[in-house]
């Protein structure tokens, strides 16, 4: 029986700019073109931050409005995950995409630290934002930055503020938050199937260690996330060409350890999500 891998290509992110590598995606065309390159090399959910002309990151409801008309257009199928994540705005201000009706969104569900500041999830943003999700029918990805965030979204499953199967990912390689650390990876996989054992979970690397949480996830049975938001490098001497560059990366992963990429159809079912 055959374990697809579903690919989450991570586009452009808070942080990543023209001067690491002009090949970040900034304007929403910019964007959009790089997703549908992307797409059709095996990605099956963008992860999307949207930016202002200047480069910073916003949380403008308006901005994601227009990135989804031209992903939908231009990528028909694709899951489409907005980011709720804290540098491109304050509170609520997080989640006022949410109504647009994304077939996903990302939930950090507490705190940890970041390489020069405080990450803040307080309960009762994170609460607000998981209502927000169960209202509009968007699923979260649990973005786990820490063991305890496992053990919160199991609970919050469990009480009902989040609808269950959960999808979690574990993101590896912050500075000063979880390491990419395989003994520490083998644990979060035991645990997150002990507290919820029909979860799915993916995992990102960070930096340099992209690729090699990449493989750790193929060959475990989970699914991956790759992208330029994470990484802006093909190696130590090679900028990364484009977001489709680091997905085909991936998809020969896959193909080394015979898990095919999952189609968007095949990542709809396995995620429960509604029909495109």
């Amino acid at each position: 029986m055959t374990n697809p891998c579903i690919i989450c290509v991570a586009i452009t992110g808070s942080v990543p700019r023209k001067a690491d590598n002009p090949a970040v995606p900034i304007s929403i065309a910019e964007q959009v073109e790089s997703t549908h390159a992307a797409f059709e090399a095996g990605a099956s959910i963008v992860h999307a931050h949207v930016r202002m002309e200047d480069e910073t990151p916003t949380s403008d409801p308006e901005r994601f409005a227009r990135l989804k008309e031209g992903l939908e257009k231009h990528c028909p199928g694709m899951i489409l995950q907005f980011s709720t994540g804290g540098r491109s705005g304050a509170g609520r201000e997080r989640g006022g995409m949410l109504p647009l009706r994304p077939d996903m969104a990302s939930l950090t569900v507490g705190s940890n630290n970041f390489p020069t500041r405080v990450y803040e999830n307080p309960p009762d943003l994170v609460d607000w934002l998981a209502a927000e999700m169960l209202a509009h029918d968007v699923k979260p990805e649990i973005e786990a930055f820490d063991l305890s965030h496992i053990f919160q979204a199991a609970k919050m499953a469990a009480d009902g503020r989040l609808k269950g199967p959960l999808y979690v990912q574990f993101v590896m390689g912050v500075k000063n938050a979880m390491p990419a650390d395989r003994p520490s990876f083998d644990f979060f996989v035991q645990t997150l199937r002990r507290l919820a054992p029909d979860a799915l979970w993916c995992a990102a690397g960070i930096g340099r260690h992209q690729i090699e949480v990449n493989e750790w996830c193929v060959a475990a049975g989970g699914h991956c996330r790759t992208g330029l938001e994470d990484n802006v490098r093909l190696d130590r001497d090679r900028l990364a060409p484009s977001n489709a560059a680091l997905v085909r990366r991936v998809a020969d992963l896959c193909a080394r350890h015979d898990r095919p990429v999952a189609t968007p159809a095949e990542a709809r079912a396995l995620l429960g999500l509604r029909a495109a």
